[in-house]
């Protein structure tokens, strides 16, 4: 691993722990040179790798400070790590319930079918942006009619499932990239069309196999992440 990289990932772990907070400046360029025992170059290379990543930025002639406003939360469902600052920080806009057909769900799912569809929203009220975007398209069961007139109980989907006896037994992950977000999903989330965000393709099932859910969210990459144990 190059040396440059070595003072970006120990930096960045640092961020992510929350050792250094939102708009805490790092150590001097001197101060990293010791303590990494490299050259100014090489940690102004790990510098750049940070400010690309969208979790620094460098004032010239004054210092590197965090622009990353997060502290890590593990998800107990799959390799999500959700990232937020303080409670309250990022609320849950429902956008949607309706009854539909969805072709990206047809496609994971392997044919054509009718859902219950619910679009959520994951807003960070601090930097006015969505963090996540969700479509949840789950095969249309006669009992999810009432869902279309009554809601989500108490704005859950598990819940409200959990109701119906329904609960997940089985599922699969799928991370992919968009390269560039679309009008429409920009406009919704409240950013720039073209900017590249990730894409988590989720599929659950009920006991004896069957699909309980195909969920499609659009995911902000300065607060979502991979995180593997090993």
């Amino acid at each position: 691993m190059a040396k440059a990289e070595v003072v970006a990932r120990t930096l960045e772990r640092d961020i992510r722990a929350g050792r250094f907070g939102h708009g805490d400046q790092l150590e001097s360029e001197g101060a990293l040179m010791r303590r990494f025992a490299v050259s100014r170059n090489t940690v102004r290379r790990g510098l750049e790798m940070l400010s690309r990543q969208g979790l620094i930025t460098t004032r010239t002639g004054i210092g590197s400070f965090v622009t990353y406003d997060g502290t890590t939360i593990d998800s107990s469902r799959g390799w999500t790590v959700a990232l937020s600052h303080g409670e309250g920080a990022v609320e849950t806009r429902l956008l949607g319930i309706s009854k539909g057909s969805s072709p990206r769900a047809d496609a994971r799912l392997g044919s054509p079918g009718t859902y219950l569809r619910i679009d959520r929203l994951r807003w960070c009220r601090k930097s006015a942006q969505g963090i996540s975007l969700e479509r949840s398209r789950l095969p249309w069961r006669d009992s999810f009619a009432p869902v279309l007139t009554d809601g989500l109980r108490d704005g859950s989907l598990s819940a409200t499932l959990a109701d119906m006896g329904l609960a997940t037994a089985s599922g699969q992950e799928i991370v992919g990239v968009v390269p560039a977000l679309t009008q429409v999903d920009a406009t919704i989330m409240g950013r720039q069309p073209g900017a590249p965000m990730l894409r988590l393709e989720r599929v659950t099932k009920a006991a004896g196999e069957e699909v309980l859910e195909y969920v499609e969210s659009i995911l902000d990459p300065a607060r979502f992440g991979l995180r593997i144990d090993f």
